[in-house]
């Protein structure tokens, strides 16, 4: 199995989803992470759209590396209420 650090899961998110402000972490072993995705790409989209944006960003990864990610998806205005 292949592994992946947070970095190189925030620079994945960011390359597919241009204006996102991602914050990764990994909380248990190396493949477990909490992930929250901030951006305006995600106005007037259910949850489960944007984390298919997400997880599509992660691609192969999410059948390899990560085995746990809990994923939260906000817009800018979700996030500053």
């Amino acid at each position: 199995m292949s592994s992946v650090n947070p970095d190189e899961l925030k620079a994945l998110v960011l390359a597919h989803i241009k204006d996102a402000d991602v914050e990764v972490t990994c909380y248990s072993g190396d493949d477990h992470f909490e992930m929250t995705v901030v951006s305006a790409a995600f106005v007037g989209k259910p949850r489960i759209v944007r984390h298919k944006m997400v997880y599509a960003a992660l691609g192969d990864n999410m059948r390899q590396a990560v085995h746990a990610l809990a994923l939260k998806t906000k817009t800018p205005e979700e996030a500053a209420a």
